[in-house]
């Protein structure tokens, strides 16, 4: 970004129009970067003289100025000098006060050949000192560019747009990568809503403050989603700018802007800490649900919403979306409660704040509500997917015949259950005529009588193990058991087998 003072805009038309570098301005950008390279070494001073003929040699002052304020963010000054200067600045003063004074130059030399004797240095390290730590004096030390002048240029141009952005009241986006624009405007903190036009769904972003009055407040926010809206390989953003009292449109496109070879804006993973602590606590546990972050937006009548979360069922194509209402203005739940009654005909599991008090809204308008205090319970949101899970158990339960004769002669429930695309709960009520159960794996008699002639009281238990992995079975505790033995623990080192 810019700083204002520098913004190039024209208001031609009533509109508001950034003032873009083109393809002409390269040679005044390659002279910047050649200014900065030419100067390390030198004092700050010397640098922003030179760049001072760079500005008059310039038809328009303020793009000079705007290259140089860009690369100054690239260049690294340092303070060269003999002492530091705050030391030898308090060792003069010390000496010009204990000989009452300096008005003189000779009072002055004398200050300094006393401030030096009592730093052990000379006079000329002490005065060259003095000041060197002042801006203008501070030395040039390094300059390693990001960007060539082309590059230069385009960065240019994306910092003047955000600067433009500055004093926005609302911005409205169509981008090819919708869900990233939504994203980032979370992380950002700001209110957003997902309109349908001729055009494609526009995000339309505002901030809190704007339910009540039209505000600048968030123009910083406005500029820094700029960046990750510029990222999409087509996009289209417009804004509508408080220009000093007049309100003025202006359009930006992906002609206008690009992000010059670095990174989007750094975002964290979460727009909200209830949204952060409830996923990563879903997350811990071992479920057949896996947790999906801002899955695919879902239509609500003339505007589209995109949940905070999905849960997708791991053994059928079955997905319950579930969004995290927080504590919101009077007008935005009343708004967000209108969105719910139009929304598509999905499964849609809403946690309502409390404080909110409209849990019985939202059952009113067929969505499951789970009311929350300060964190979302997980086991709340855990008791309604296992309600959901029942019915697809049920269901897949149905489908399945009423015995099964797997062509393996060991093969584990969860194996099977994978096979069959079922969860092993609608296994249940399936018989397996062919099979015995041990523990949780489905064994043919034939295995369990080779593997019992195997088997004696006595042997190790190391060995016991050896002869069931060989024949795939490897819950030799289940096993064991069915084949009358016990293990008799010997200490840490093992154990042996017994008879029951």
């Amino acid at each position: 970004m810019l700083t204002k003072d520098l913004l190039r805009v024209s208001r031609a038309g009533g509109g508001y129009h950034p003032q873009f570098a083109d393809r002409g301005d390269r040679p005044l950008a390659a002279k910047a970067i050649g200014v900065f390279r030419r100067h390390v070494g030198d004092a700050r001073a010397a640098l922003d003289d030179a760049l001072a003929d760079l500005e008059a040699e310039a038809d328009d002052f303020k793009l000079a100025r705007g290259f140089a304020s860009l690369l100054d963010r690239e260049a690294v000054f340092e303070t060269a000098a003999p002492l530091p200067p705050v030391r030898a600045r308090r060792a003069a003063f010390e000496a010009a006060m204990s000989v009452g004074g300096v008005a003189t130059e000779e009072e002055r030399a004398a200050a300094l050949d006393r401030a030096a004797s009592s730093l052990g240095s000379s006079p000329a390290a002490v005065d060259e000192s003095l000041t060197a730590d002042r801006e203008v004096e501070q030395v040039l030390s390094e300059f390693d560019p990001r960007w060539t002048p082309d590059e230069l240029l385009a960065q240019y141009n994306l910092s003047l747009a955000q600067t433009a952005l500055f004093d926005a009241t609302e911005v409205r986006v169509r981008s090819s990568d919708p869900k990233a624009v939504v994203s980032a405007v979370k992380r950002l903190r700001l209110m957003y809503e997902i309109r349908k036009t001729d055009a494609g769904r526009e995000v339309v972003v505002t901030g809190p403050d704007a339910l009540f009055q039209r505000t600048r407040r968030y123009g910083t926010a406005f500029a820094r989603l700029l960046r990750s809206v510029a990222t999409a390989g087509d996009w289209r953003l417009a804004a509508t700018i408080d220009d000093r009292g007049t309100e003025r449109e202006m359009t930006l496109t992906s002609d206008d802007v690009s992000v010059p070879g670095v990174e989007p804006m750094a975002e964290p993973g979460f727009d909200s800490g209830v949204e952060a602590d409830f996923a990563a606590r879903f997350r811990g546990l071992d479920l057949d649900w896996s947790l999906v972050r801002e899955p695919e937006p879902l239509e609500t009548g003339t505007s589209v919403m995109i949940p905070d979360f999905a849960f997708d069922y791991a053994h059928a194509d079955f997905r319950v979306f579930f969004e995290i209402m927080g504590f919101w203005t009077p007008e935005y739940v009343e708004k967000k409660l209108g969105q719910l009654a139009d929304v598509e005909d999905v499964e849609l599991v809403v946690a309502v704040d409390e404080s909110l008090g409209v849990g019985e809204d939202i059952a009113a308008r067929d969505h499951r509500a789970v009311p929350y205090a300060g964190s979302v319970r997980v086991k709340d949101v855990v008791d309604v997917l296992r309600d959901y899970e029942s019915d697809l158990v049920a269901d897949a339960a149905s489908s399945l015949p009423a015995e099964l004769a797997p062509d393996d002669d060991v093969v584990t429930l969860s194996a099977l259950a994978v096979a069959r695309g079922v969860s092993v709960d609608a296994l249940d009520d399936v018989a397996f005529p062919e099979h015995e159960l041990v523990g949780r794996t489905l064994v043919r008699p034939a295995v369990l009588d080779a593997v019992a002639g195997e088997i004696e009281a006595g042997m190790s238990l190391s060995a016991a193990e050896s002869a069931l992995d060989d024949r795939g079975l490897d819950d030799a505790s289940a096993v064991l058991s069915r084949l009358g033995y016990r293990v008799e623990w010997e200490g840490l080192t093992g154990g042996a087998v017994r008879e029951k």
